[in-house]
């Protein structure tokens, strides 16, 4: 714009995109306009296709609803869920950066203790540029931060740490709770800032929410598929669950970390937890089933590329989990789908191919 003043250029400007999955007017990014505004968005239209959604002026972005995602993908759009937000992995697929942010439309920009405005962009961008520490726990979290380091005890060996695939952030105010809890603790709220990044330890599983989420996508894009959720299917709300227990084997087998903590996002409305309950109550049963198949999940060592890695687990997904609901077969075929439309959309990029050190 003429006569603005020039703004310095943000870290990984172009070799970033911020993925936004939504129903509304994008009014929520005023907020975050000081943040996002010199970075691309990915807009992916949930619901009815023919409703006009507004972005605030000055926003560098591209828009998909469902017709594009139809004319886009042919036969192979049933992968991408539709009225649920797990369509927003859609946006992982048509992006063509090295790394992805994705954010909900109910996100706020939180406050640190200090009353400072949070830039989670920066923070999420900062965990994926420096290393993990999956194999040895450091007791002072991230090593890697200014003013902490190894302690004492450490193998020197192990310092070098892995490559960061995803980091995870968290949220103040609605805490991401399930319908059961929800009913029963209304009215709770997360006042409490941690000022923490943890890798989480390799062969250990955590619940992955998508709504304040960056991610490698040249590492571990292919893995971040968000299921088969919301209208014609049988479960809702596990979409972000489902993407990181694949995730989490695929980067065990990998070789490559996953941080948790940092940034913190204000999470500005509570959803409905009657509705919630009737997406959830299969998957609160189901988790029993999926949570031991995740943590006994072991990948052959010939699977080389994250590609490789997502079909085995879809044929394992079919044998043992289509005993427990025929929506697991589904699932299975869903997601050797999405493998196959992620390479034809990205035919000219490299597979996600295994580290040689661990």
């Amino acid at each position: 714009m003429a006569g603005s003043s020039v703004k310095p250029t943000p870290i990984l400007k172009d070799e970033l995109d911020i993925v936004i999955p939504t129903i509304r007017n994008l009014d929520f990014l005023e907020m975050w306009r000081p943040f996002f505004e010199q970075y691309h968005l990915i807009i992916v239209q949930d619901g009815d296709p023919s409703k006009i959604i507004k972005v605030p002026d000055g926003f560098d972005y591209e828009l998909y609803n469902r017709n594009d995602i139809n004319r886009i993908l042919g036969p192979k759009a049933s992968c991408i869920s539709f009225k649920d937000s797990a369509c927003r992995c859609f946006g992982y697929m048509v992006s063509k950066k090295k790394y992805i942010y994705t954010i909900d439309d109910d996100c706020f920009v939180a406050k640190n203790p200090s009353g400072e405005l949070i830039n989670a962009l920066e923070q999420h961008i900062k965990n994926l540029l420096s290393p993990s520490t999956p194999f040895f726990f450091n007791t002072l979290y991230d090593p890697y931060r200014e003013g902490a380091d190894f302690v004492r005890g450490y193998p020197f060996s192990l310092r070098e740490g892995a490559p960061t695939a995803v980091s995870h952030g968290l949220w103040l105010n609605i805490p991401d709770y399930d319908a059961p809890t929800q009913l029963v603790k209304p009215r709770e709220r997360n006042t409490r800032y941690v000022d923490a990044v943890l890798t989480v330890p390799k062969g250990t599983l955590f619940p992955m929410c998508g709504m304040n989420l960056g991610f490698n996508r040249e590492l571990i894009g292919p893995a971040m598929y968000f299921g088969l959720m919301g209208d014609g299917q049988p479960i809702g709300r596990y979409d972000d669950m489902w993407a990181g227990w694949c995730m989490k084997v695929i980067c065990d087998h990998m070789g490559w970390g996953v941080k948790t903590g940092l940034p913190y996002i204000w999470n500005s409305k509570a959803s409905n937890p009657f509705v919630n309950l009737k997406k959830e109550y299969k998957g609160i049963y189901w988790q029993e089933d999926l949570i031991p198949f995740f943590q006994s999940a072991v990948l052959p060592k010939e699977c080389v590329t994250v590609q490789q890695c997502y079909i085995e687990l879809a044929k394992q997904v079919k044998e043992k989990l289509g005993k427990v609901d025929p929506y697991f077969i589904k699932l299975a075929d869903a997601m050797v789908t999405w493998i196959e439309a992620w390479d034809e959309l990205n035919s000219s990029g490299e597979k996600s191919s295994k580290s040689t050190s661990k």
